[in-house]
């Protein structure tokens, strides 16, 4: 499959924050076969890369007990300026959470609240240009804000990541737009200000491909996870959420 090409405002990278990196690498292992290698600690902090058939498809880090955040999964959007970056979702209505800093050799990220609360990534490319495989079993398929401030979240994106935005859905149960339209949108953003459970922020979903979603959910459960919705179909696939060992959130999605 010919690999990724990532514009500008793209979602191009996921990883994880995990409190047990090991447990979570043997999870993933067992799950969808990634193999890892783990960058030099002084450098890269120990920044485990995930790969399938030696494609990196995303990024596992140690999540700092004492920062009161649970284990979860980030979404990282491109962007040609780091700085500009910054400046433009501070004007958007977004906050800086964790200002640009340079990955020696790799690139310079930062991350972000929108403006609806949920965190989200920046990724400026240098050595590392994303995942390089997608909408295949083990790698990212697609990328999801669930807001509870729908209006202000799409307009967020629209200013401060230039994002050409389509409407899918406008109705009373399913409002929906995306980055792109049809065949080319590349991630979505989903009104969920009546489902969101009461104390979980608006928050970015991952969806990670499989070839039989309700093996793979088998195989969870067999390697400690927790099924959050279980498998059904869907105009898109059959999918299913679970939460993985240390309590991660991510999707699965059966083309």
């Amino acid at each position: 499959m010919p690999k990724p090409d990532f514009a500008p405002g793209d979602p191009c990278w996921i990883d994880l924050m995990t409190s047990d990196p090991e447990k979570s690498r043997q999870f993933y292992a067992g799950l969808f076969g990634w193999t890892f290698e783990t960058g030099d600690e002084e450098t890269y902090g120990g920044y485990v890369t995930a790969f399938v058939e030696g494609a990196p498809v995303a990024g596992m880090m140690k999540n700092d007990p004492t920062s009161g955040n649970p284990d979860a999964w980030s979404t990282y959007l491109r962007v040609e300026d780091i700085g500009a970056s910054a400046e433009a979702v501070t004007a958007a209505g977004g906050q800086v959470i964790m200002p640009p800093m340079e990955v020696p050799g790799q690139g310079h990220m930062a991350m972000f609240t929108d403006a609806g609360g949920a965190v989200v990534g920046a990724w400026q490319f240098g050595g590392h240009t994303g995942f390089q495989l997608k909408g295949e079993p083990g790698a990212p398929v697609w990328h999801e804000l669930h807001t509870r401030e729908y209006a202000r979240s799409v307009k967020f994106y629209q200013d401060a990541f230039s994002w050409d935005t389509s409407v899918m859905s406008d109705s009373e149960d399913f409002r929906y737009t995306t980055l792109g339209s049809g065949d080319s949108s590349r991630a979505g953003i989903m009104d969920a200000s009546f489902y969101l459970p009461d104390g979980v922020p608006s928050n970015w979903q991952i969806y990670l491909g499989v070839a039989d979603a309700d093996a793979v959910v088998e195989t969870a459960l067999s390697l400690g996870a927790q099924v959050i919705h279980p498998a059904e179909d869907s105009p898109f696939g059959r999918m299913a959420t679970l939460a993985d060992p240390t309590g991660a959130v991510f999707k699965i999605a059966q083309a």
